[in-house]
C-alpha cells in the first residue's frame, strides 16, 4: 500500500474521530441545555428573580380582638414604614440632612443607617401620613415607603392587663403575646426589577405577593361589665389608696371570664410609660394567704363529709389549742364568740369552730379536697403567667398546718383558683376550666369555637345547695351585709387576712381585704371576687371595703344584665339597726367589728387610737350599711383641718361634724348636700366656713336635664 494509501486513511480516521467527538460534543451540549432549561430552569429562574429584584414587606394585616358582643376592644390602623436601599443612594449625607427634621432623628444616626452593606434598611416605623406625605415631597431616591398596621386600643386602660400590647413586629404581653402566632397573620411582599447597582428597572416587572390577615379572637369578657369593675376598683384606689386590687367576674355555670382586672394598670397604647410591674394580670399572676374566703372550702368539705350539723353547738373562748400551740379567733380580745352554733361559726367567721371542723374531716382529706377545688396547680386559664399558689408539702403539713389551712392561713392563693372554686361550690359541685377566648375566626370565615370544659365533680349537688344557702345567710344575718341589695338573694363571703412580706413574716398593719359573692341564689348567674392589697387609708376590714365595693359593682353589672329581683324575697333581712357605742373605746379590730355584725359601713376622721365622737350617736336606730363616722383622737390640736367629705349628708348631719371639728357651715336648699366648697381633703384652718349647697334626691338631674 503506497504510502499516500495509507496517509488518506489517516486523515480519514482522524475526520471519523473529529466528527463523533464534535457530535459528542453537541449531544453534551443539548443534554446540558435540556438540564439547564427543563430540570433547573425553574430553580434558576428563580434564582435570577432574586438577583434581578428587590422585595419590599407588605405587613399583614393583625387580627382584631373583640368582646363577646363584638365591640372592638383592639384593632389596627393604617401606617406607614420607611425604608432605604443604600446602593441606590448616591449622595448619602445629602439624605440623611434632608430627612433628618422631618423624621425627628439625628443626622448622623440616618446616615450611619444609609452606610450599612445591606440591601435595605428601616429608618422609621409606622409614620403617620402627614409625615410620609413630607417625605414624598423630596422624591429621594432610594428612599421607599412599606404599607404596615399599628395597634390601636381605643378603650386605653380598659382591659389592658388582659390583652397585652404590641411592640414593632409581635404581641409582648397579655393575649397579644399568648396568641401571636394566630393573631399576626402572615406577611406578603412587594417585588421589583433592579440592575446590578440596585436601582429600579424603568417599565421592569412588579409582582405583589399579599399578605394574609390575622385571625380575631372573641372574648368571653363583657366590655359594659369590664367598665363598671375598672370604675369602682378607680375609686377604691383613689380613696382607700391600697397597692393593688384584683377583681375577676365569671359565669359559674360555664367558666366563661365577664370581666377580669388588677390595678394599677397602664394603657397599651403607650405602655412604655408605665412600669412593667403594671403589665402582668395580677388576677391570675400574682398570690396571697386568702383569709376568710378560703373557709368555705373547709365549709363545703364538712359537708360533703357528713360533719357540719347546722344547729349543733359550739363554745368559742377565743382561741384553740392545736399541739401545744394557741391559735385565736379574731374575737379573742373580747372573750371570742360563746355559745354559738356551727352555723353561727360561718357567719362569724369562727377561727376555733373551723378549726374543729376541719378536725373532724382529717388532714388529710382536708387537703384532698383544698387540692380537688384546684388550689395548688394551674387552673388552665387560657391566658400567659398563671401563678400555681403554695400549699404545705408533706414533710411540712403537721397539725397546726392543719389546722391554720382550715381558716385560710398558711397556704397562698391566686384570684382565679378562689373564684373557679367557689364556682364549683355553687354550681352544682363542678370544677370548670375558666377561659376568656370564646372564638377564634379566620380571613376565610372559618370559627373555632371554645366550649365549658369540667375538669372533675369535687361536691354533691345537695352539699351545693347547703353551701349557697350558708353564703345567702352570711348575706344576711352575718359579715357580708355591708353587700346586701335589695330584692336579690344573693350569697357571699368576706375575707381579712394579714399580708405577708418576703421571707413569710406578716406585715404589720397590712392585709389583703377580699369579698366574693353570687347573684342570684337560686340560680348563680354571675359570681364576683375582689382583693384589696394593703389599703394605706381608712378600715382595714373586707366588710368596710370590698364588701361594699363589690355592691356597687353588682348593682350595675345586675341592672346592665337585666337580672330582675328574686321572686322570693328573703324576710329575715335587717332593714333597720342599731349603731353601737363607740364613743372612748380603742381603734381596733374588736371595736370595729361591732360596725361589722350591726351591718354598718366606717370613715374615720382623723388620727389616733381613741375614738372620741361618732356620728350617729350610739343607739341611734338607721337603716343598714349606713355610713358612721368615727372621730379620732387625740383631739386635733394643729391649725390646718382637713374637710370631710360632707355630700350625701343633711344639713342636721353636716352640722353636727363640722361644729365637732370646729369649722363653720353655709348652706343654701334643702334635701341633702350634693355640692361643697372647699372640697373633700382640703385643708383648712379652724374656724373656716365650709359652703354647702342642698337638694331632694333627684331634684338636681331634672333641673339639668335638657
Amino acid at each position: 500500500m503506497s504510502r499516500q494509501t495509507i496517509s488518506n486513511i489517516t486523515v480519514k480516521r482522524r475526520l471519523i474521530f473529529l466528527f463523533f467527538c464534535m457530535v459528542a460534543a453537541v449531544f453534551a451540549l443539548i443534554l446540558r441545555l435540556v438540564w439547564v432549561q427543563l430540570i433547573k430552569g425553574p430553580e434558576l429562574q428563580e434564582r435570577a428573580w432574586e438577583q434581578w429584584t428587590r422585595a419590599n414587606p407588605a405587613r399583614a394585616q393583625r387580627g382584631d380582638i373583640f368582646d363577646r358582643n363584638g365591640n372592638l376592644l383592639a384593632g389596627s390602623a393604617s401606617s406607614l414604614s420607611i425604608l432605604a436601599r443604600p446602593r441606590q443612594i448616591e449622595d448619602k449625607a445629602s439624605v440623611a440632612r434632608q430627612l433628618a427634621p422631618i423624621l425627628a432623628m439625628e443626622e448622623e444616626r440616618i446616615l450611619d443607617l444609609l452606610s450599612r452593606q445591606v440591601d435595605s434598611v428601616y429608618l422609621k416605623r409606622q409614620l403617620d401620613e402627614e409625615i410620609a406625605q413630607e417625605i414624598r415631597k423630596l422624591d429621594l431616591e432610594g428612599i421607599y415607603f412599606a404599607p404596615e398596621p399599628k395597634r390601636y386600643y381605643p378603650h386605653k386602660k380598659l382591659a389592658s392587663q388582659l390583652l397585652g400590647f404590641v411592640g414593632i413586629d409581635e404581641g409582648l404581653a397579655g393575649l397579644e403575646n399568648q396568641y401571636e402566632s394566630v393573631l399576626a397573620g402572615q406577611d406578603g411582599r412587594i417585588e421589583m426589577q433592579t440592575d446590578g447597582k440596585g436601582k429600579k428597572v424603568p417599565q421592569g416587572v412588579e409582582k405583589f405577593i399579599p399578605p394574609i390577615e390575622g385571625t380575631d379572637l372573641i372574648l368571653t369578657i363583657d366590655q359594659n361589665i369590664q367598665f363598671i369593675m375598672e370604675r369602682e376598683m378607680e375609686r377604691v384606689m383613689l380613696e382607700s389608696e391600697p397597692l393593688g386590687i384584683y377583681a375577676i367576674a365569671m359565669d359559674p355555670q360555664t367558666g366563661e371570664i365577664l370581666g377580669i382586672a388588677g390595678k394599677p394598670d397602664f394603657d397599651p397604647n403607650n405602655y412604655a410609660d408605665y412600669p412593667p410591674e403594671n403589665w402582668k394580670l395580677t388576677p391570675i399572676t400574682n398570690t396571697f394567704e386568702p383569709g376568710s374566703t378560703f373557709k368555705l372550702v373547709t365549709l363545703a368539705a364538712a359537708i360533703e363529709e357528713g360533719h357540719f350539723r347546722a344547729d349543733e353547738g359550739f363554745f368559742c373562748t377565743g382561741y384553740a389549742k392545736v399541739a401545744g400551740t394557741s391559735i385565736g379567733c379574731w374575737t379573742r380580745g373580747r372573750g371570742g364568740h360563746g355559745p354559738i352554733t356551727f352555723t353561727e361559726v360561718v357567719l362569724g367567721s369562727c377561727n376555733p369552730g373551723f378549726i374543729e371542723l376541719g378536725n373532724r374531716i382529717g388532714a388529710d382529706k382536708l387537703m384532698e379536697y383544698v387540692k380537688a377545688f384546684g388550689f395548688g396547680q394551674k387552673t388552665g386559664i387560657d391566658i400567659i403567667g398563671e401563678g400555681t399558689g403554695i400549699l404545705f408539702s408533706p414533710q411540712q403539713y403537721g397539725p397546726v398546718e392543719a389546722a391554720t389551712t382550715s381558716f385560710g392561713q398558711g397556704v397562698s392563693v391566686t384570684p382565679i383558683q378562689q373564684a373557679v372554686a367557689v364556682a364549683a361550690m355553687i354550681n352544682g359541685g363542678y370544677l370548670l376550666k375558666p377561659y376568656v377566648v370564646k372564638e377564634m375566626r379566620d380571613h376565610e370565615g372559618n370559627v373555632q369555637r371554645n366550649e365549658p370544659h369540667v375538669l372533675r365533680r369535687v361536691i354533691s349537688a345537695e352539699t351545693s345547695e347547703e353551701v349557697k344557702r350558708i353564703m345567702e345567710l352570711v348575706v344576711t344575718d352575718g359579715s357580708g351585709k355591708t353587700a346586701y341589695m335589695e330584692g336579690y338573694r344573693m350569697g357571699g363571703k368576706t375575707g381579712t387576712a394579714q399580708k405577708v412580706g418576703p421571707g413569710g413574716r406578716y406585715i404589720d398593719g397590712q392585709y389583703i381585704l377580699s369579698y366574693i359573692g353570687f347573684v342570684p341564689v337560686e340560680d348563680p348567674k354571675i359570681l364576683l371576687y375582689i382583693a384589696v392589697d394593703a389599703p394605706q387609708v381608712g378600715p382595714q376590714w373586707g366588710s368596710q371595703v370590698a364588701a361594699p365595693m363589690y355592691k356597687r359593682m353588682m348593682e350595675s353589672i345586675l341592672q346592665y344584665m337585666e337580672i330582675p329581683p328574686s321572686t322570693v324575697a328573703t324576710e329575715t333581712v335587717p332593714k333597720i339597726v342599731e349603731v353601737p357605742n363607740l364613743i372612748g373605746l380603742p381603734l381596733d379590730d374588736h371595736t370595729i367589728s361591732l360596725l361589722e355584725e350591726a351591718g354598718l359601713l366606717v370613715r374615720y376622721i382623723g388620727q389616733g387610737n381613741e375614738i372620741l365622737n361618732q356620728t350617729p350617736k350610739g343607739g341611734a336606730r338607721v337603716p343598714l350599711q349606713t355610713e358612721v363616722l368615727v372621730y379620732l383622737g387625740p383631739e386635733n390640736t394643729e391649725e390646718e383641718i382637713v374637710v370631710p367629705d360632707l355630700q350625701g349628708k343633711t344639713l342636721r348631719e353636716a352640722t353636727e361634724i363640722l361644729n365637732w371639728l370646729g369649722l363653720k357651715i353655709n348652706s343654701s336648699g334643702s334635701g341633702v348636700i350634693i355640692r361643697q366648697e372647699p372640697e373633700p381633703q382640703a385643708k383648712v384652718k379652724k374656724d373656716t366656713v365650709i359652703n354647702v349647697e342642698l337638694a331632694v334626691p333627684g331634684q338636681e338631674q331634672a333641673e339639668d336635664a335638657p
